[in-house]
Parts: C-alpha cells; structure tokens; sequence
C-alpha cells in the first residue's frame, strides 16, 4: 500500500465505524412504518436531505465529471435536467401522494385499482431498484479497484458489504441519518475538487482556448446535441419522477404541507450541485489530455491532492456513492417485504416479524445488485436498462391515477404488461441479443415509441371496459386534485 492508500483505508473504516454506532444506536423499530417511514416523524428539511444525497451520488459526483470532460457544459442534460425535470414534477404532485398516506407505491395502485396492478408495478419497483443498486456498486467497484489498485469484483464486494452493514440494522432512520453525514462530506468534497480542477486547468478561458484547439467549438455550449440529450430527460426524467425511494421521502413527511416544502428545498439546491459537477468535468479538459484509467475523480485525488486532503475527499466520494445505493436498498427491500410477502404470502404477519422479514429483504436486494455489476460494468447501460423499465411501464398509469378519473384498473394493467414487455426486448437488444428493432435502442425515438404506445394502451383499454367512476372519484378526491 502506498501512503495515501494506507491513510485512506484507515480513514474509511473509521467512517464506517462511525456510521454504525450512529446506526446501532438510534431506537431499534417496531414495525415496518418505523422501519421504512421512521414512523413519518422525521422534519422535512432532513427528509429534503436525503433525497437530494439518494440522487446527487455517484453518477453525479464520478460517472458526470467524464461525461463533463468529453461533452463540455451541455453534459449538465445527462443528470442534472432529468432530476430537475423530475423533482418540479413531484412537487405539483407532493400533496397528493402525501394525502393518500400509504406506505408503498403498489399500495397506493391497489388503492386507485386493484390488486393486479399493484402486483405489475411491485414487479417494475423491484427491478429498477435491484438495476439501481447494480450501477452504484460498479461506481463503487470502479472507484475502489482503480484508487487502492485491487481487483475490481473485490472493490463491488466490499463495498456493496458496507452499504448493506448499515442498511440491514438501521433501516429508514439509519438511512436519513447516514445520508445528512454523506451529504456533508461530498458537498465539500465536490467543492475542493472544484477548486483544484480550476487552479490546474488555468481557468475557463484556457479551457476554452483547449477546446478550440481540439477541435471542440460547442464545448461550452449549454444546447449541443440537443436531441440526444432529450433522451435523458425523457427516460430518465419520467422513471425518476415515478422512483419509489423518492415517493417513499414523500409519504415519510409529517404532513402534505412538508412534503411541498421538502421537493421545493431540494429543486432549488440541486441547481448549484449539478453545475458544480459539470463545471469541474469541463475544467478537467484543461489538466487530462483524455479520460485516466479509471475515471478522472480518482486521477485529480492521487496526483492533485496532498495525501490528507486527498483521503479526505476520497471518503466524501465514497459516501455519495453510499447514499445512492442505501436509499435503493432500503425502498427495494420495502417493496419486496410489505408488497410481496405480505401482501402475497402471508398477510397477518406480526410487526415484529415484518422488521425481520425488511432486514432478510435488504439482504436480497442488496445481493442481487452486486450479482448483476459483477457481469455488466457500463454505469449508464445499468441506468438506462432500468429507467426504460419504469418510464414506460409505470409513469402513465401512476400520473394518469391522480389526474384521469376515466381510467381503470384495466388500462393501468394493460399498459404496465405492454412495458414490461417492450422494456425487456429492449433490454435483450442492448445486452447483444441479435432481434429486429425499428427503432435505436436507447434513443429519443425508442422513449417516445414506449411511453406513447403504453398511453395510448391505457386509454383506449380504459374507454372500451367498465369504467371505475366511483373508485376514481374518491381516490382523486382524497389526494386533493379536484
């Protein structure tokens, strides 16, 4: 081990340490609403928190500032509009699923349709926060092979094994404490990083002096590529807005007021944070004549920074990615407990044994994130693979629930089965299944083709069957949009 590594390493585990007795010694839960809502008595501003740590982690801290390096300032489309887009369209929303007041999204689908439903989106949940945790523990397995030099299947163990530690015996609260402590490292570690990345690099106009000479002229172009980047915003922009580990926040708040409050808050800091990201990403091109080995975080700790500094900043990076991950473990492990054991399997279950059986969940959910990055590597394949899951399975469906009194469980079934279906084809295209595809897979056309046809779906099977008027009305009305 070399000096920083040896310091690093230590200064880790003392985190770790840390974590844990934070973790061990808040109250132990009693239930599954105080092990996954810590029993909707946190404030909003530390709910507020979590959120933003659950999605500005490592895609933002790592994986944009080499997209930022190869795209220049238009790269803030990949993370930072998509969770803009989202975050606005949940605070219209807020309100409405805090009134609703129950613990899961497949409760609130059963609630507004039937138990059929709930079951479909239970399905998608699952898969998106196991692809979730899949691509936090690649950042993960990338950065700790590439700064401690150790093989990369290790690195995703170990550190998909500490997230796990700290998630099976905390639970929600564990979470949210977890997570304000994660985001005060990584806020100073992004700005020491920003920092640096501008007193090496000469600053913007020698940037833009480079970027010329490479023959880069759009480098600081907000709107390059504009059309590709819309694929983002779209994808990824309509499954998170529909992310159950953020509607899990929401339904956390003490009242619908707070929850109004916590999506306001975090809208209008994650500006400053995504551009802070991007802007160190294009900073870089003046220091790095291409991308290290490794990633460029990782490159700026070990040759940029004086040894402590640099093992500072390492466990600030290595806490966002924690932050991502856990929040994704956690709501994952929530589904898999009350909308799959306890809905299907055993439906009297004690409270006691429902704190058991969220613990035994955030184990599988946890494993099965780990077992997929050890076959895919690619962070944005993981991203995509997911979100397409999501945005065309479940965002009409759950939008349409609060806003359309015509449409019925029928639809919303119809619909979720046409995304399942359309996603996993999609998904065989992109792992290398050689199958016929009129459209590029991961592109603005495949987006638009998925979440139009699954509209078109639910609307037209909810207009040729029984209508749910009575069902709808009283749904919508609870949630307050009318």
């Amino acid at each position: 081990m070399t000096q920083l590594q040896y310091i690093s390493f230590i200064l880790l585990g003392l985190y770790f340490f840390v974590i844990m007795v934070v973790v061990l010694k808040a109250k132990k839960s009693t239930s599954s609403e105080d092990y996954f809502l810590a029993s909707r008595k946190l404030p909003f501003w530390a709910l507020s928190i979590t959120f933003i740590a659950s999605w500005w982690g490592g895609g933002s801290a790592i994986d944009l500032v080499d997209h930022g390096f190869n795209q220049g300032i238009s790269s803030f489309w990949i993370y930072g509009m998509p969770v803009l887009f989202s975050t606005f369209l949940m605070y219209l929303f807020s309100k409405a699923i805090r009134k609703i007041g129950t613990i899961t999204q497949p409760q609130l689908m059963e609630a507004r349709y039937n138990k059929r439903v709930a079951f479909l989106l239970s399905l998608l949940i699952l898969i998106f926060m196991i692809l979730g945790v899949a691509t936090q523990a690649v950042v993960i397995g990338n950065f700790f092979q590439s700064f401690f030099e150790i093989d990369y299947k290790i690195a995703a163990f170990f550190g998909t094994s500490m997230v796990l530690m700290y998630s099976f015996f905390g639970g929600f609260k564990g979470v949210v404490i977890t997570d304000i402590i994660q985001f005060v490292f990584l806020l100073i570690a992004v700005v020491v990083l920003f920092i640096v990345a501008y007193q090496h690099s000469g600053g913007f106009g020698k940037v833009q002096e480079i970027a010329l000479e490479q023959n880069k002229p759009a480098f600081f172009s907000f709107f390059h590529n504009i059309s590709n980047n819309l694929v983002f915003i779209i994808t990824f922009g309509c499954s998170w807005m529909i992310q159950a580990n953020i509607w899990q926040r929401i339904s956390a708040t003490k009242n619908p007021n707070d929850a109004k409050k916590m999506m306001s808050l975090a809208f209008m800091v994650f500006i400053p944070l995504y551009l802070i990201v991007t802007l160190t990403g294009v900073l870089s091109l003046g220091i790095f004549e291409s991308v290290p080995e490794g990633g460029i975080v990782p490159a700026m700790i070990v040759d940029l920074l004086p040894v402590g500094l640099a093992a500072f900043i390492f466990v600030g990076l290595c806490s966002a990615i924690m932050s991502t991950m856990d929040s994704m473990i956690n709501t994952g492990a929530l589904v898999l407990s009350v909308d799959m054991y306890k809905s299907k399997i055993k439906p009297n279950v004690s409270a006691k044994e429902m704190v058991f059986v969220g613990k035994i969940s955030t184990v599988v959910i946890a494993l099965l994130g780990l077992l997929i990055s050890l076959e895919i590597r690619s962070i944005l394949r993981i991203a995509w693979i997911g979100s397409d899951f999501l945005a065309t399975g479940a965002f009409v469906p759950l939008v349409f629930a609060f806003i359309w009194k015509s449409g019925n469980s029928k639809g919303a079934f119809a619909s979720i089965v046409f995304g399942l279906l359309f996603s996993s084809y999609n998904m065989l295209i992109a792992l290398g299944v050689k199958l016929p595809s009129v459209w590029e897979i991961a592109s603005v056309e495949q987006a638009l083709i998925g979440m139009l046809a699954s509209a078109i779906i639910f609307v037209g099977v909810s207009l040729l069957t029984k209508p749910e008027i009575e069902k709808s009305t009283q749904f919508i009305k609870k949630a307050g949009m009318v």
